[in-house]
């Protein structure tokens, strides 16, 4: 029929999924998209039965064969067997249109990257606004800290209780690294790109945590594959993400841990076109991996928060300002995790030239 031969004619060359469900309500075409969007074995030769399909397709079917018209668009959100849930929009026409009992075209078309993209914006709203927040907080908290700091000093040297003496010096070393890292998060310089190498950076990082590394002890074991490793980047706030990142592998692990640093250059993405996270052209990954407690589920939307924070003295700034680099880089960040397992965060960045 000519509903099949159009049908043909769409499946490659349209980034949704297609489905026919014929006149005696059997699928008598899908495309491989429509099968990866829904989870089936893409390689499989023969039709799935309309049963295998999610309820809400069939009962899409149900409505547009017996109106003899598209019963409206509807989203559907699948999470089963995947990492991340998808949103799917959902379209069902008759076909020809007008005719009841007629076979339905299904067509799946998926939002997430839409989606994806318009958290991505409603972070940099939320982080810009926060930004200007903390840029005057600090900056009128720094001028006040000034004196109250000379005039708790003074006060201190003539008090006899060396523990309490030590414990308001400690609060207010911990008050003023507080308000450096707000006036960090609120207005870092623009990066000042020139070509680095991305290995010297992440062993100049390390050798700063050196001395924590070594009283754990925690063992580090280095895989650097890219080659070239050169990027467009600024050593001082790259090496200032990096160690954010080990400091929080670090305080997640306990004696004789491992902590893992591979590198490895990446081709560009197929897919790109795809993924709201995908970074153009070629590039460098690097993975970042613990073998701590992990991220529970329920925290690991909140990671890139500024303010959230599960420990106890921690100011929730490390890894806004982290995610904040890597995009002022033209990169991405995104993070795996399991309880008791450990965790691993993956970085791409734009390889020079």
């Amino acid at each position: 029929m000519g509903g099949l031969s159009f049908v043909g004619a769409l499946h490659d060359c349209l980034d949704a999924g297609v489905i026919l469900v014929d006149g005696r309500q059997k699928v008598a075409s899908l495309n491989d998209r429509a099968k990866e969007l829904l989870g089936l074995p893409i390689r499989r030769t023969g039709l799935p039965a309309l049963t295998a399909l999610p309820a809400e397709l069939r009962t899409m079917v149900r409505e547009a064969r017996a109106a003899g018209r598209p019963p409206g668009d509807r989203q559907l959100e699948l999470a089963a067997g995947r990492r991340e849930p998808i949103t799917l929009r959902l379209s069902a026409v008759p076909v020809p249109a007008g005719r009841k009992n007629s076979p339905v075209l299904l067509v799946l078309n998926d939002l997430t990257p839409a989606r994806q993209i318009s958290q991505r914006l409603q972070q940099l709203d939320h982080l810009a606004s926060i930004g200007t927040l903390a840029a005057g907080m600090a900056h009128e908290i720094k001028n006040a800290l000034v004196a109250g700091k000379t005039f708790v000093d003074l006060l201190l040297e003539k008090h006899e209780d060396a523990e309490l003496v030590e414990v308001v010096r400690r609060e207010m070393g911990r008050i003023d690294a507080l308000v450096s890292q707000m006036r960090k998060f609120a207005g870092p310089a623009r990066p000042v790109l020139s070509e680095v190498r991305l290995h010297e950076v992440l062993e100049h990082s390390l050798r700063l945590l050196q001395p924590q590394l070594e009283e754990k002890p925690v063992s580090v074991n280095r895989s650097f594959r890219a080659s070239p490793d050169t990027l467009r980047g600024d050593e001082s706030q790259l090496q200032q993400a990096f160690v954010n990142l080990f400091l929080n592998a670090l305080e997640a692990m306990g004696p004789n841990g491992t902590l893992s640093v591979k590198t490895e250059n990446v081709a560009p993405a197929a897919t790109a076109a795809r993924s709201a996270e995908a970074v153009a052209g070629a590039q460098v990954r690097l993975t970042i991996k613990d073998n701590g407690v992990g991220i529970a589920p329920e925290n690991m939307a909140r990671l890139f928060e500024p303010f959230f924070t599960t420990k106890p003295s921690g100011t929730g700034l490390g890894l806004p300002i982290t995610w904040r680099i890597i995009q002022e880089h033209r990169g991405a960040i995104s993070v795996q995790s399991e309880p008791a397992k450990g965790t691993a965060f993956h970085i791409l960045l734009p390889a020079a030239g």
